[in-house]
């Protein structure tokens, strides 16, 4: 007899429930959410586990990697798909969503997650660290603008390591001055901690070799690359590289039932950060970039017909499949070779029309 388990992770405690191959309910228990005493509930129920099943959660990560390490068929599950499972039953309870993993990992009918080594990790939660002080560095700034802009003090646009001095030269004898200068000592310590965090990308991207490959396209500076690396994590678990744009959300949506076929924006599926990298890393390569590239031409060419927003998504899908290739192929990025018009081949052309 094969045994299945389910179990539904929350930060105190977690409801596990056991079913065989025919759905038979065998067990159902709770325990704290720590490897240990998961370990000691599983190992207590004295059975042959063919899958343990876990909802992608904040904690998956950490639970699966130590109860795949004791041995455990740990399986981290595709949230949508256990929502899918989990939205026929009329009560939504831990011991429901427990129910609900359990026969999932019964049939089959689940999508693998993939578990980033501990690595990858640290460097995805450093890169979001690294964002979560841009974000508010910007809101501190926007509130220090509308404060000025109400005595009819306009900031311009100060270089960000310049927006300090700049506002207290402006607000110098105006009573706006005792208003905003908390902000702005929160705004020097936040800029001196972001530019701490931005030398350790630098460093990590410096002994990285595949970031450093990944450089070597344009428009891919140290964030993208090290974004896209952290994402990724394992190559090889792509069998095509044009799953990666689809993979990260740059792939448009699509409804289709009978005669009705709708193509919709892209889904925005996937890691959000690397997405947004790789959409500024194609913004860069149409707009800065100076030096010509087949891929440059390829969506200058789309911007002409449809637009730079659309051109943007595009490149950024193919860039996805391009940065994935040069990973597994360990190859630099190749611009491609211009094509130059000749007179005489133009010539010959006109006379045979």
């Amino acid at each position: 007899m094969k045994y299945f388990a389910g179990m539904d992770v929350s930060l105190e405690e977690t409801a596990i429930c056991v079913v065989d191959e025919t759905g038979r309910m065998i067990k159902e228990a709770r325990a704290t959410s720590e490897p240990d005493a998961l370990h000691a509930l599983l190992g207590s129920f004295n059975l042959v586990f063919e899958r343990v099943g876990l909802e992608a959660c904040s904690l998956t990560a950490w639970l699966h990697g130590e109860l795949t390490s004791a041995g455990w068929p740990t399986i981290c599950i595709e949230s949508r798909h256990a929502k899918a499972a989990m939205g026929a039953m009329p009560n939504k309870t831990d011991r429901n969503d427990a129910r609900a993993i359990a026969h999932i990992m019964r049939t089959g009918w689940f999508k693998e997650v993939h578990v980033k080594t501990p690595t990858c990790r640290s460097w995805r939660s450093l890169l979001v660290a690294r964002r979560t002080i841009l974000n508010e560095m910007r809101t501190i700034e926007n509130v220090v603008r509308a404060i000025l802009r109400e005595i009819g003090l306009k900031m311009g646009t100060p270089a960000r390591k310049d927006f300090i001095v700049r506002a207290r030269e402006l607000a110098t004898g105006e009573a706006a001055l005792l208003m905003i200068e908390p902000l702005l000592e929160i705004l020097a310590t936040m800029l001196r901690e972001f530019t701490r965090l931005t030398k350790q990308v630098l460093v990590i991207v410096r002994d990285e070799p595949v970031c450093r490959r990944l450089m070597s396209a344009p428009g891919v500076g140290p964030l993208t690359a090290l974004a896209f690396r952290a994402t990724i994590d394992q190559p090889e678990r792509f069998k095509k590289s044009r799953d990666v744009g689809a993979h990260l959300g740059l792939t448009p949506r699509r409804y289709q039932s009978g005669e009705t076929d709708i193509q919709g924006r892209v889904s925005r599926c996937g890691d959000e950060l690397a997405r947004t990298a790789l959409y500024e890393a194609a913004h860069s390569l149409l707009v800065r970039s100076k030096k010509w590239s087949a891929l440059r031409a390829w969506g200058m060419k789309i911007a002409k017909h449809r637009g730079m927003a659309r051109a943007r998504v595009a490149v950024a899908r193919k860039l996805a499949t391009i940065l994935h290739r040069m990973w597994i192929d360990n190859v630099d990025f190749n611009f491609g070779r211009e094509q130059q018009s000749n007179p005489a081949i133009n010539a010959i052309a006109i006379i045979a029309a």
